[in-house]
């Protein structure tokens, strides 16, 4: 599904949007995991976000830019967790409803934490082509306004906001680095880094058992279909074409990592910055870890992505 991409004005736009609501996380350092892989590591911790996870920029945004006649039919999305919760919590910020088609085999602490939002529930297979169906079935049944978790305009303007932030607290950064799952934080993030820092070198962290964007653009040609398998949940998602073109447009560089070095990054991350992030997030320093010379010397910012984790599942 192609949709727009937002501009830098829409990304300011969308800053100013949601400041009443989104939290401005801090960014931290670490001496140890510096000396570790070489490098000066700036950790974006949107895992400290309202709703553990950034993905409350990107359905904020989206929720606060509706009419107030759209906004009374309610809002809908599909998601395994934490884009659900982030458009339920959203939603309660404006008063309306939001529906949330969550697919069988979901973490429980991520469901539950859709329901206590007071988001309605729908369930479907585990597969993209059953959520998105099942995502259309309620649109119809419930005139309620689609919110795509990352085709969209305005979640991705809402999730570039944060390099906005970023750039802000790190004025000297050489690359950047998220995790890739759907693309609506790449995308918005390299919108908004090159539109302030046309120079800086953006990457991409996808786990190889999900890796449909760094396959896309080795291919030259969007993958339409594909059967994850990665411990990453967040990351399970099929990159979407407007985001596969933003990647391409921004010369993004994607690092693919093991479920075995997202794991170990993920306790590292643990130990040295005493935070709780999930695998997903773990992604980005598994990806420097794994390619640290081409990082070594340099001043790099990592976004941390969420940290809803099930703590009766850890990896380890």
């Amino acid at each position: 599904m192609k949709v727009p991409l937002p501009s830098l004005d829409h990304i300011r736009d969308a800053a100013a949007r949601i400041a009443p609501y989104a939290t401005v996380t801090p960014v931290l350092r670490s001496d140890a995991l510096d000396a570790m892989v070489g490098a000066q590591l700036h950790f974006k911790c949107e895992n400290l976000q309202r709703g553990g996870a950034f993905k409350f920029r990107g359905a904020c945004n989206a929720v606060w830019s509706l009419t107030a006649e759209e906004a009374a039919r309610g809002v809908v999305t599909h998601s395994s967790g934490n884009h659900g919760n982030a458009l339920a919590m959203a939603a309660a910020t404006r008063g309306i409803a939001a529906h949330v088609v969550v697919p069988d085999g979901a973490v429980r602490a991520k469901l539950e934490a859709i329901e206590q939002a007071g988001a309605i529930l729908h369930r479907c297979a585990p597969t993209i082509a059953a959520r998105e169906a099942k995502a259309a079935e309620v649109q119809r049944d419930t005139g309620a306004i689609m919110v795509h978790p990352y085709a969209d305009t305005r979640v991705m303007a809402g999730q570039g906001t944060l390099a906005l932030e970023l750039l802000q607290q790190c004025e000297h950064l050489d690359a950047l680095i998220t995790p890739i799952g759907g693309g609506g934080l790449a995308a918005g993030c390299s919108i908004a880094a090159h539109g302030i820092q046309p120079s800086l070198a953006i990457y991409g962290a996808e786990p190889s058992g999900a890796a449909d964007a760094a396959q896309s653009l080795m291919r030259g040609t969007r993958i339409d279909h594909f059967t994850p398998d990665t411990i990453c949940d967040g990351l399970r998602a099929l990159i979407g074409e407007s985001n596969l073109d933003a990647l391409r447009m921004h010369a993004v560089d994607v690092i693919t990592v093991s479920d075995d070095e997202i794991i170990a990054a993920t306790r590292q991350l643990w130990q040295a910055l005493k935070l709780v992030v999930e695998v997903s997030s773990a992604t980005v320093f598994a990806a420097v870890i794994k390619q640290r010379e081409r990082f070594a010397g340099k001043q790099v910012g990592l976004v941390l992505t969420g940290g809803n984790v099930d703590l009766d599942a850890l990896p380890w």
